[in-house]
């Protein structure tokens, strides 16, 4: 037979019998999300805070949690330390020039190995941190902001918020335009203001490749998501451009009719505030920093480091404020030389003990507004940059260290924490910074076996 079995009915008859039901469940859906997303508030004598128990009910009071764990305690012994790790501080893989110092929390030093100073790569982060969250403090913000110029000019101004991104602009243009309209204006110019730093936007002591091969961006106080192209991929030649042009068309997806192309111009002083954007908190700033190695923000970091000492936002001015904020602390500071914030330089220079100092004032009870330093570190084989590092299932420094990762062609470096295997604290920074190109990755992993030998050490 040429027709359809009438246990099975046509497309279009079924489409028509549910076509109903999905309109019902629609307006239910939608209901439904309205409610999720605009709740109805309680009354207060309903909050859960406000109402009795039932009768004959007894509710305990909360108390705090008993630790999971002792907390990490006592110092281990020197000699212990040095048959642990002197051996593996020889692995050829690591080059003719190793440095390394190994401390208790409370300064003691447990071994030491080489003399003078190296490049520490992104090791430096650490000093850039300790020294913006002593400067500025962890609840520190960077506020972006938009200022009326004029009735038809406004201008956006970069606060040096390092982690702006294109959620936050957006979100600038459409208060922006509230502001506007308030004002019953509608049309107005954009310009741009990056006068909060000075100096060069690429460092002259970095590899000239840097640039171009999308290894930085260009350091300004105005950029979204650091400097990156939509896709991701490299970095932008302008980043304050990007970010006002990312502006305008956010303000005329608002409403905003925007004449002409944005411009870079100084904002007028003492205008009125249109609309602003706060960055997260500097602690939170500095643990993402030091978690993922970013290198952006920690010169953005050093600059604001230079600003609140000096009012010079350089990079210079932030790497000499860097030392002055770390002598302050009572940091060793001999044979350092810094030209930036984040490291790259192959020029910068420093002492293993240098860094050593830095984490035992962050962990010093006397010192909680440094605790980000710790905090930020990277846990091996789980977080960060130490995500797809200390892999090996029989690794004795999984979970245990934490550390801030170093590494350009021919240098690989740790510095962070850990414990031993009966809960003793360390400190410790290795430098290796002659490795033979082949043997980058055999010296990378060496530095992970020697760290994981602390963590495996009955150092007692």
């Amino acid at each position: 037979m040429g027709g359809r079995d009438r246990d099975h009915p046509t497309r279009g008859a079924r489409l028509a019998a549910w076509l109903p039901v999905a309109l019902v469940l629609a307006v239910l859906a939608a209901a439904g999300l309205v409610l999720w997303l605009d709740p109805p508030a309680s009354p207060p004598e309903e909050e859960p805070a406000a109402v009795p128990p039932p009768a004959g009910l007894t509710v305990q009071p909360l108390v705090a949690p008993d630790p999971v764990a002792e907390p990490a305690s006592g110092v281990p012994d020197p000699g212990k330390v040095r048959r642990a790790l002197a051996p593996l501080l020889r692995d050829a893989d690591l080059g003719p020039h190793v440095l390394a110092t190994v401390a208790g929390l409370d300064g003691t030093l447990l071994y030491s190995s080489g003399t003078g100073s190296a490049t520490p790569a992104s090791t430096l982060k650490l000093l850039t941190a300790a020294a913006a969250l002593e400067t500025l403090g962890p609840d520190h913000t960077f506020a972006t902001t938009v200022v009326d110029a004029g009735p038809r000019r406004v201008v956006l101004v970069g606060g040096g918020d390092p982690l702006l991104d294109r959620k936050d602009v957006t979100r600038l243009a459409r208060d922006t335009a509230t502001a506007l309209a308030a004002t019953g204006r509608t049309r107005v110019r954009v310009d741009y203001d990056t006068g909060l730093f000075r100096g060069p936007e690429v460092s002259p002591h970095w590899p000239a490749g840097y640039l171009p091969d999308g290894v930085v961006a260009p350091i300004t106080p105005l950029w979204i998501d650091e400097g990156r192209p939509e896709d991701g991929f490299g970095r932008v030649a302008d980043p304050a451009a990007v970010a006002a042009a990312a502006y305008a068309k956010a303000l005329a997806r608002a409403g905003v009719t925007v004449l002409g192309p944005q411009r870079e111009a100084a904002a007028p002083a003492d205008v009125a505030e249109l609309a602003r954007t706060d960055s997260l908190p500097l602690d939170r700033i500095v643990e993402h920093t030091l978690a993922t190695s970013d290198n952006e923000a920690a010169e953005v970091l050093a600059r604001h480091v230079g600003l609140a000492t000096s009012g010079d936002g350089s990079f210079a001015g932030g790497a000499r404020a860097l030392l002055r904020v770390l002598d302050g602390l009572g940091v060793p500071t001999q044979g350092t030389t810094t030209y930036d914030g984040s490291g790259l330089s192959r020029e910068d220079r420093l002492d293993p003990d240098t860094l050593t100092a830095v984490l035992e004032l962050a962990a010093s009870p006397e010192q909680p507004d440094l605790r980000a330093v710790l905090t930020g570190l990277p846990v091996a084989g789980f977080t960060g940059s130490l995500t797809e590092r200390f892999a090996g299932p029989d690794d004795q420094g999984r979970g245990l260290v934490r550390a801030k990762t170093g590494t350009l062609s021919g240098v690989s470096s740790l510095a962070g924490i850990v414990t031993d295997r009966e809960g003793r604290p360390m400190v410790f920074a290795l430098l290796a910074d002659r490795i033979d190109l082949v043997d980058t990755l055999d010296a990378r992993a060496a530095l992970d076996g020697a760290t994981g030998a602390l963590a495996g050490c009955r150092c007692g």
